[in-house]
């Protein structure tokens, strides 16, 4: 019998639906069941409470490893993780693991407890990866309590009103995300010297974010408007900050279409590059320590670069527009959007000057994420 493709669909929306929900349940500190090869219950570390994690062990009836990504556990245990490792579990040797030490343990911005000589590395269990991509789509820190679940899971769940979710579900997730994309308003929104603008806000499918389309004239009239992707930044977009270049950016972007006439701006959420404000700002204290950009990601468990692209594509496929002149520095967002359909007839640089507190900044993009700012 051929499948219903809108009870296919219902079904899609529903395991995305309950990976928003997971996430959403570790950032408030309450655990979940992850299904995996061998099922888990996992706890997010940077939310625990004493009293969670106490939950936590008597589901599992053991103490937890803590999975986190293997160049936070290379740090900590101060040893090389396999080549191609997505994830790293630990334990602790003796009855010290307080809800404090696996914080600590976690988190490089803060002073790490004197218990290195009880840590040892063990096996990663099945759906590790999964786990740690379930609390990065939550923006907390890439770290998980996590053990065997009982054998009892669906009466375990039920009573302890815990959501059960798939670890294939929750690697797909980014794909459902992007491919739910659609537009839910639109508004004239005139701008300081681009009066002839209009915001369109996008939603996927099951999830809170939202993108915003600030649209000057109309691009969809020419055959490869001027188009800037521009990724959010709370402190140099709405704050001015000097740390970086970004406020003078998204600024100068709106300028220079409107002076071309029409063009797009997508205003992305994926705040530090995809790691949230919170993160951006651990990154920040791990800068002040002499780390650059991409190592600070790093050091906190993240990708030097967590954005997703294809989003922006989406956005722009659903406005008609399939041709643009890409404004960028960044040669990665050329092939990015090259590869997610969209056609890039020209780079239009973007660069501006150091401001004698964004000089490191700028010189990092340039020699380690290939930025071409000459």
């Amino acid at each position: 019998m051929p499948l219903d493709p809108a009870r296919s669909d219902a079904g899609e929306r529903l395991r995305l639906r309950l990976v928003n929900r997971a996430a959403s349940e570790l950032r408030r500190g309450v655990p979940v069941i992850l299904q995996a090869d061998a099922p888990l219950v996992l706890l997010a570390v940077e939310t625990a409470s004493p009293a969670t994690l106490h939950e936590l062990e008597g589901l599992i009836g053991s103490p937890p490893v803590l999975l986190m990504a293997p160049a936070r556990a290379a740090a900590i245990l101060r040893s090389p993780m396999p080549l191609g490792a997505e994830a790293a579990a630990v334990t602790i040797t003796q009855a010290v693991a307080e809800v404090e030490i696996y914080q600590q343990l976690a988190d490089p911005t803060v002073p790490q407890p004197p218990v290195r000589h009880l840590l040892r590395l063990v096996a990663t269990p099945p759906g590790a990866a999964a786990a740690l991509r379930l609390v990065k789509i939550g923006r907390l820190l890439p770290a998980v309590l996590a053990g065997a679940a009982p054998d009892n899971i669906a009466a375990v769940a039920e009573t302890h009103d815990l959501i059960q979710v798939s670890a294939a579900d929750i690697l797909r997730y980014t794909v459902h995300d992007t491919t739910g994309l659609r537009r839910v308003a639109s508004a004239l929104v005139p701008l300081t010297g681009a009066p002839d603008s209009r915001v369109v806000a996008f939603r996927a499918d099951g999830s809170a974010i939202e993108h915003l389309a600030i649209v000057i004239g109309h691009p969809e009239l020419s055959e490869a408007p001027l188009v800037r992707i521009h990724s959010e930044c709370f402190t140099g977009d709405l704050l001015g900050s000097m740390r970086c270049d970004c406020g003078e950016q998204l600024r100068g972007a709106i300028h220079r279409i409107a002076e071309d006439g029409a063009g797009v701006l997508l205003y992305l959420a994926q705040e530090g590059r995809g790691i949230g404000l919170v993160n951006k700002l651990r990154a920040y204290g791990l800068q002040d320590r002499g780390l650059d950009t991409m190592d600070a990601n790093r050091a906190l468990g993240w990708g030097a670069d967590e954005r997703d692209f294809m989003v922006g594509a989406t956005m722009l496929q659903s406005m008609g527009i399939k041709r643009v002149r890409l404004m960028t520095n960044n040669p990665e967002k050329v092939a990015a959007l090259a590869a997610c359909g969209i056609e890039v007839v020209g780079r239009e640089p973007h660069a501006f000057e150091p401001n004698g507190v964004n000089d490191e900044y700028l010189a990092t993009k340039a020699a380690r994420f290939g930025h071409m700012l000459d």
